[in-house]
């Protein structure tokens, strides 16, 4: 049996679309920079957490969420793409993120700061 451990994302700033995702999720936040890790980056070029080709984002539950550097930009709709629930579109949108459509009543169709398509479900209301 498998069990899904991370979810990656090509991007071109992997530092800005990370701060994106973790403000994002409620519970995720990106991973800290200890002395080692930015003694790391350094040696191979990179002046800091800002250059970081490869940044992630965890919470203390669920997939943890990669972001790595590719030279290119997102051309066509994604093959995978992430459904979240809640009713904070406006919160997205003032994070980064642009309405798409809003196909039917409950769904919203968001892409991300690169472009990468989202869907927000709205939660079914209480009894």
């Amino acid at each position: 049996m498998a069990r899904l451990r991370d979810v990656v994302f090509d991007c071109r700033h992997p530092a800005s679309l990370a701060r994106f995702w973790a403000a994002a999720l409620d519970g995720y936040e990106v991973a800290p920079y200890d002395e080692e890790e930015l003694d790391r980056l350094r040696s191979l070029g990179f002046s800091g957490p800002e250059d970081d080709p490869s940044v992630v984002v965890e919470a203390a539950s669920g997939p943890r969420l990669f972001f790595n550097l590719v030279p290119e930009s997102k051309v066509v709709k994604n093959r995978v793409h992430l459904d979240l629930t809640g009713n904070d579109s406006e919160r997205l949108v003032a994070l980064g993120a642009r309405v798409l459509a809003q196909p039917e009543e409950g769904l919203v169709v968001l892409a991300d700061p690169e472009g990468n398509e989202f869907c927000l479900v709205s939660p079914p209301p209480s009894p």
